[in-house]
């Protein structure tokens, strides 16, 4: 090593500094022609990022429609169903009232029959509304992603 390039130490503890050589770089000319296709390529570039930029935010706002859309469709579902559990509530209540009521084995039988049927008309009745909201739910949260995709689609052709 030379002292030009190793600096002497001041202590027992200081590492050796180094220095990096000078050295001059001959100047070039650049091509025209590769300047132009290194501004093409740049330019290319930018346009691809705009484009992909573009393309993530739509993404990113179908993806928030989306979500927006399932958690109302989840919480009417939840309510639908709460709505279901207090009129099932309500008609056991009552259908309880009426057999304390009755006189007979013959009436507690009729009750409980009419009861029975009733329960299962509504069961039925239930099931179909919660089936139709759940495919609502499911549709209007599909739609976003699907018009979106068929728009990036559309795009990116």
């Amino acid at each position: 090593m030379t002292e030009a390039s190793v600096r002497t130490k001041k202590s027992a503890f200081d590492m050796p500094t180094f220095e990096m050589p000078n050295f001059e770089m001959p100047k070039m000319e650049v091509p025209a022609a590769f300047r132009e296709l290194a501004e093409k390529s740049v330019s290319q570039a930018k346009d691809n990022w705009e484009k992909m930029k573009a393309a993530t935010e739509d993404a990113t706002d179908m993806i928030e429609t989306s979500y927006s859309t399932a958690s109302k469709g989840a919480a009417d579902y939840g309510l639908a169903l709460i709505d279901a559990a207090r009129a099932n509530t309500n008609a056991t209540f009552d259908f309880y009232s009426q057999i304390m009521t009755a006189k007979s084995l013959s009436e507690m039988i009729e009750l409980s029959t009419a009861h029975a049927r009733k329960q299962f008309e509504a069961a039925t009745a239930q099931s179909k509304d919660l089936t139709a909201l759940a495919q609502k739910v499911a549709s209007e949260t599909i739609e976003p992603i699907k018009s979106g995709m068929t728009t990036a689609f559309k795009k990116a052709a």
